[in-house]
């Protein structure tokens, strides 16, 4: 999480969206970005066939869309709200200008952007090279509160989940079913009781 000082706070808009309202529209121009004050917002892109494949998903504190801002491209996913969220969305030409005269705003913006090409480094490191098993496990761990075993409340659909992950809904089902029968969790409806918080990191390759 990013918190913002109130110069940085002080270049934004206020929004606010309804769960279903777009932030933005893959391929339009990407003249704005914004931070998640509160709620969600989920990323994704649709293939010709239809098909939804979500990227990822951002909620309090993020920033979203500034690389593409400032780089003064289209932006290549959709944004939308999963529940009801409030943004700063903030102007890129009035960013660069505030830039220019504020070397503390110009630290901000490239420490951002550091922390963003990190992050998506991550994401790629994950999607290509670890298995849906890997990638389910360290999703569970990442929200596991415990050292040993803990509940993990899904805060999405299995479905949405499915695509946060890079995979189809039946082989997220087919993972879990996997993963109970190994002993290292149990499904009870959408919430998921991590038996062996040890045993499921290692399988997560961590």
């Amino acid at each position: 999480m990013i918190r913002l000082n109130p110069r940085i706070s002080s270049l934004g808009t206020r929004r606010s969206y309804p769960a279903g309202k777009l932030l933005f529209l893959a391929e339009e121009p990407a003249w704005e970005f914004f931070h998640i004050v509160s709620g969600a917002v989920r990323v994704y892109k649709t293939d010709v066939q239809g098909r939804e494949l979500e990227v990822a998903r951002f909620g309090a504190g993020d920033f979203l869309g500034e690389a593409v801002a400032f780089a003064g491209g289209r932006y290549p996913f959709t944004a939308e709200a999963v529940k009801e969220t409030r943004a700063l969305a903030f102007d890129v030409a009035g960013v660069l200008r505030t830039v220019e005269t504020h070397p503390e705003a110009a630290r901000f913006f490239i420490d951002l952007m550091a922390r963003k090409c990190l992050l998506l480094s991550g994401r790629l490191e994950s999607l290509g090279l670890r298995t849906v098993r890997q990638r389910l496990a360290r999703y569970l761990c990442a929200n596991c509160a415990g050292e040993r075993s803990c509940v993990v409340n899904l805060s999405m659909k299995k479905g949405e989940l499915a695509r946060l992950l890079g995979t189809a809904g039946e082989t997220l089902s087919r993972t879990l079913r996997q993963l109970q029968a190994d002993g290292l969790i149990e499904v009870r409806g959408a919430s998921i009781f991590i038996k062996d918080y040890q045993k499921l990191k290692a399988e997560a390759g961590e």
